[in-house]
């Protein structure tokens, strides 16, 4: 069979899923009523993200562990599952060198809820948006791999499509795996870093100041965010 007609094929089954299963829950969209609409957008991703931030204090946690003992033994003995793992984490988290200790730190912790609610909130119009409707897309990603939604107006030349997830859950761990790799968020991760050394709770009013690169607004997205936290009431879940 032709390659490409195989591509084709497997990119039609792919967005032909998403259509079928994308967005929130069915009674989500039957709420006619907006304030609650708003509050069960909210509770319905609150779960989502305490999950994707529950995989993050994972990998958190083998990191402390692995390091507490490998230091002090001077990185002899090592367990070989530990370092299959540790090359895993290396790998996900996009770490240059192995045993790059405060990288590790820096990289591996989670983001503010508050955060992650009000870019759900703004990059998927409360969850009603055709992105997050049929591909399970939240936080507006992009894909240069030629499978996804076209977005539509899009301007001529440009080749992005939208990525389409295989459920929400997952668009939200991609969400928190971008803040903390992609080099447009070092001063997220680097303000994060310095709170948590500080003894400092990181809320979503002091993150939301680090998300210039996400939007081609700037510092309009930012004041967006800050408005949302705001007139939500978001800053009770980081607590």
């Amino acid at each position: 069979m032709n390659f490409f007609y195989t591509l084709f094929i497997a990119s039609c089954l792919l967005l032909q899923g998403a259509l079928n299963a994308g967005g929130l829950s069915s009674e989500y969209y039957q709420i006619e009523d907006n304030a609650k609409q708003k509050e069960e957008f909210i509770r319905e991703m609150k779960i989502l993200v305490d999950k994707g931030n529950d995989e993050i204090k994972k990998d958190r946690e083998f990191i402390t562990n692995f390091f507490a003992k490998a230091v002090p033994d001077a990185f002899r003995g090592l367990n070989y599952a530990n370092v299959g793992y540790l090359i895993s984490l290396r790998n996900k988290y996009g770490i240059e060198s192995l045993f790059d200790r405060d990288e590790y730190f820096k990289r591996i912790d989670v983001i503010p809820t508050s955060l992650a609610l009000s870019q759900a909130a703004l990059e998927s119009g409360w969850g009603k948006s055709r992105f997050a409707r049929e591909a399970n897309n939240l936080f507006g990603h992009w894909s240069y791999s030629g499978v996804g939604l076209m977005p539509q107006n899009r301007a001529i030349g440009k080749t992005h499509m939208i990525r389409i997830f295989g459920s929400l859950q997952k668009s939200v761990n991609s969400y928190m795996l971008n803040l903390n790799t992609n080099d447009a968020y070092i001063t997220f991760r680097e303000k994060r870093l310095q709170s948590r050394n500080n003894g400092k709770n990181f809320g979503g009013m002091e993150a939301s100041k680090t998300m210039g690169n996400y939007s081609e607004l700037k510092e309009e997205y930012i004041k967006m965010i800050k408005e949302m936290i705001d007139q939500n009431n978001l800053l009770i879940y980081d607590k």
